[in-house]
């Protein structure tokens, strides 16, 4: 299976990060060793000293796709879940600044916590969503301020990469953007329902 993340996918959190705002979308790869399942903890790695949270709305593909249409892209998933967008800010500091990859800063081992799914039937269609650090609320999104939407990003990224069932799509994440530190708690809901708690140990 294969993890896409979707970049600067809320006009704000491009702001925030010194970013353009992109014309279309933006994506790289995280490797199945970066999730994270069944809120186990996330353990803060050596090599950074700036680890940042990044909540995210997730889609799971349904089924296999190539070159898919928009218009019937919401046929691929049928589940909306949360996750973390773990970035090592350091890291890719270092890499944008001599104009490399920056896979090291984002695809870590953990760097991809993901929470449980629910059936977009039983979801509204602008979705909410909000990740608590340590009980407070440091990011609140919702689908409305998608630069683009669930079924654009899905039509999109088929056209690059087959899609199978079971892969991923992190699909931005809104400002707010911020360091964790050994000790914290994260929650993360959609809606109002809690969907993923870890610690970061």
């Amino acid at each position: 299976m294969k993890i896409i993340c979707i970049g600067r996918n809320y006009a704000e959190h491009a702001k925030e990060m010194n970013a353009a705002v992109p014309s279309e979308p933006v994506f790289f790869l995280k490797p199945d060793t970066a999730l994270i399942k069944d809120n186990q903890p996330f353990y803060y790695p050596d090599f950074s000293k700036e680890i940042h949270h990044e909540v995210e709305l997730v889609l799971k593909i349904s089924k296999a796709g190539k070159n898919i249409e928009q218009e019937f892209a919401h046929k691929y998933y049928e589940e909306i879940g949360i996750g973390i967008d773990f970035t090592a800010r350091d890291i890719q500091a270092k890499c944008k600044e001599k104009g490399l990859p920056w896979e090291k800063a984002k695809a870590f081992d953990g760097s991809a916590p993901i929470g449980n799914f629910i059936n977009k039937k039983d979801l509204p269609a602008s979705i909410s969503f909000h990740l608590n650090v340590n009980g407070k609320t440091v990011q609140k999104g919702n689908t409305n301020d998608l630069l683009f939407s669930f079924d654009a990003v899905v039509a999109y990224v088929s056209k690059f990469f087959t899609l199978k069932t079971g892969d991923l799509i992190y699909t931005g994440t809104p400002e707010g953007v911020g360091p964790v530190a050994i000790g914290d708690r994260l929650e993360a809901y959609l809606e109002e329902q809690k969907l993923l708690s870890f610690e970061i140990r």
